[in-house]
């Protein structure tokens, strides 16, 4: 093999594609310290598959890309390509097929490295297989680095053998023999692990052969079982949807009763408006009358009044009367005395005269005469005087006796007035006491309406809470029943699957097999102890079976430490010879205490260990027995007899339970159907009421008014 041209590319300082040409005979690269000759010959090396990145120097494999300088960046792949001469057609089979054979290698950061033939991808063994095969390789002494001669010189003896061996040209049948070496043991531990799986295998064979025909008939019957779930889920959704119906015509109907009732309420409303527009008049209407009573009342207290000054008035001109009427008799006397006294002086003047003729008495007696006369001028002044006092008197009188004719009448008028609106407010205030009294029964019915709403409500909550209640209690009844069913009809499918399973197992003559009980946790070790023996029936006059002899009366005792099966085992007594001769065991104890073993007798484990007298020793992984195994399923099928014996009576008390629930609920369903009637019944009562109670009341109210007025009145 001649190598004739090496390309670096990106290889530690070559940061260029540089391609170094091997000519024939000796090539040597001649520089300085640092020029990078070290490097040609690990790229060598590397391209013909060196692993060990710290024979090339460096701390990682990605330590061979360059890394950069001050003037050039770092590159991100290294590439080294090796072309190799191949004219005389000496490469390996599989390289063989040019005349000029490229091995490149090529490393990417964080991507690792690959290997490529010709152009195409090849493994790293198959490069390092071709550089063995022509004697060579990144191992090869003939590749000379630094500290290789003494390494050489020092090495120990396998490494020197490694040398000669490369040297012969045999290193690569070492590494293809070492190859088919780990092939062939990986190819022994494949068939070792193939036929415990096969073993495995065949022993699964027969369980899922069973389970299977199990899964055939649960198959079947989870059909069957849908089908039925099916049709009650039908019949269920046929209910609900009735259900729904009747519900939708009784939202209906409730709809319906509900706009009649706000129809109603509106209406309500509305009088009720009607009433309160009206109310103001009314109140107006009070004001005046209340304003014209008390008008009235102002009109009588003052006619009351001038009534009695009218009357004192009266009384002061009766006493004036009576005076004038003294004064005039008392002037007419002194009218009378005057004209006797002048017709007396005349006399006594004439009677003068005629006796004397004195002056001086003439003048007297005329100057009693001027006296007399200015008396009587007097008197009758006096009089002009009374009769002109007494007149207007008597006038003063008539004006008094007319004003107390007229306060008389409006007196008597008033009194007729007063009476009429006493007789008319006594009439309203016993309407009004009527109103108030039917005001008060109204406000009583009200009241009992709202106690009776209140009561209803309660009711109603009541009988809604115990309705839920009873709803979620009948849920929850429905959920158990289901669950209940469904565990009573898996428990009844195992318990047939096993009868079926045993039926099947049975031959003409029934073995000893299905009269033997063996407690919970001993089946292995009772098929471990006998095996096949209890597929073999009773045999009662002899033949071939099992002959019931009497117990040994001296039969040696089992070693300390083991339990006979007997306590163990419900068997004929053709087994008590067998059973009691039999002990069982710990797994520990099994092969120390069989050297101690009587002839005759044998010890088991509960996992199914087998030590018998003669020497005769079998291991549970061996498998469980038949035997075994149907005992197993006798024991399971008596627990699952149990178990759906229990399950049907919890069943049973289940379906009790949703019965009674489904009663509750019904019940509680009618009474808040019940309790939501009576609440609107109260309503419409207490609507009802408050319609007459505001009826009543605005009847007191406009009675009320009316008094006032009257009152003002």
């Amino acid at each position: 093999m001649h190598f004739t041209k090496l390309r670096l590319s990106g290889f530690k300082s070559f940061v260029d594609a540089t391609d170094l040409p091997i000519e024939p005979g000796v090539t040597g690269v001649i520089g300085p310290n640092g020029c990078g000759k070290s490097n040609l010959l690990e790229a060598l090396r590397w391209v013909m598959g060196e692993t060990s990145a710290k024979s090339m120097r460096g701390s990682g494999m990605e330590d061979v890309i360059f890394a950069g300088a001050a003037t050039r960046p770092a590159r991100n792949f290294a590439e080294v390509v090796l072309t190799i001469d191949n004219k005389e057609r000496r490469a390996p089979q599989g390289f063989n097929d040019a005349d000029a054979i490229e091995i490149t290698r090529r490393i990417a950061r964080d991507m690792g490295s690959n290997y490529k033939f010709n152009g195409k991808d090849i493994r790293a063994r198959d490069a390092q297989t071709l550089f063995a095969d022509a004697a060579t390789g990144s191992n090869s002494p003939a590749l000379v680095r630094q500290g290789q001669i003494s390494e050489i010189i020092n090495a120990k003896p396998r490494n020197r053998k490694r040398i000669l061996e490369d040297a012969a040209g045999i290193a690569g049948l070492h590494s293809r023999r070492h190859e088919a070496t780990l092939r062939l043991n990986s190819a022994e531990t494949n068939l070792t692990r193939i036929v415990e799986l096969l073993a495995q295998l065949e022993a699964r064979e027969a369980s899922l052969s069973r389970e299977a025909k199990r899964a055939a008939e649960y198959r079947q019957f989870s059909q069957e079982l849908r089908m039925a779930e099916a049709s009650l889920l039908f019949r269920r959704w046929r209910e609900a949807d009735r259900e729904q119906a009747s519900a939708e015509e009784a939202m209906s109907q409730t709809s319906s009763a509900a706009g009649k009732a706000a129809q109603a309420a509106s209406e309500a409303a509305r009088l009720r408006l009607a009433a309160e527009e009206k109310t103001p008049d009314l109140r107006d209407e009070e004001a005046i009358a209340r304003a014209v009573h008390q008008k009235l009342l102002i009109e009588q207290q003052g006619l009351e009044a001038k009534e009695r000054d009218a009357a004192a008035a009266m009384e002061r001109l009766r006493r004036l009367t009576r005076q004038l009427a003294d004064d005039r008799e008392r002037e007419a006397a002194i009218e009378v005395d005057a004209g006797q006294m002048a017709e007396n002086l005349s006399a006594e003047r004439e009677a003068l005269l005629e006796e004397t003729d004195d002056a001086e008495a003439l003048a007297e007696a005329q100057g009693a005469e001027a006296e007399v006369a200015e008396t009587v001028r007097a008197a009758e002044a006096a009089l002009d005087r009374l009769k002109a006092d007494a007149a207007r008197i008597e006038a003063e009188r008539k004006g008094a006796a007319a004003r107390l004719e007229d306060a008389r009448r409006a007196v008597a008028r008033l009194e007729t007035e007063t009476a009429a609106a006493e007789e008319k407010s006594a009439a309203l205030a016993e309407e009004a006491g009527l109103a108030r009294e039917d005001l008060a029964g109204v406000e009583a019915e009200a009241e009992e309406a709202r106690l009776s709403i209140a009561e209803a409500d309660e009711a109603a909550t009541e009988a809604e809470e115990a309705r839920a209640e009873a709803e979620a209690a009948l849920q929850a009844a429905r959920g158990a029943l289901g669950e209940a069913k469904g565990a009573a009809a898996a428990l009844r499918s195992e318990a047939e699957q096993i009868r079926r399973i045993l039926e099947a197992g049975l031959s003409s003559d029934a073995p000893i097999l299905d009269k033997v009980r063996a407690e919970e946790g001993a089946e292995t070790a009772l098929g471990a102890a006998l095996g096949d023996d209890l597929q073999a029936p009773e045999a009662s006059g002899g033949g071939f079976g099992w002959i019931a002899l009497p117990p040994l009366s001296d039969a040696p005792a089992l070693p300390a430490g083991a339990r006979p099966l007997s306590e163990l085992v419900a068997a004929p007594p053709a087994l008590t010879r067998r059973l009691g001769q039999t002990g069982l065991v710990s797994r520990a104890d099994g092969a120390r205490l069989q050297a101690s073993l009587a002839p005759g007798q044998r010890l088991v484990s509960a996992e199914g260990d087998l030590w018998r007298w003669d020497g005769f020793a079998a291991s549970a992984e061996d498998g469980a027995s038949a035997a075994a195994h149907r005992l197993a399923q006798q024991n399971r099928l008596e627990a699952v007899e149990a178990d759906l014996a229990a399950a049907d009576a919890r069943l049973e008390a289940i379906e009790q339970a949703h019965q009674d629930a489904a009663a509750a609920a019904d019940a509680a369903s009618a009474k808040d159907a019940g309790a939501r009637a009576a609440r609107r019944r109260a309503e419409e009562q207490s609507a009802a009421a408050g319609r007459r109670a505001a009826e009543a009341e605005g009847a007191a109210g406009r009675l009320q008014a009316q008094i006032a007025a009257l009152a003002d009145v």
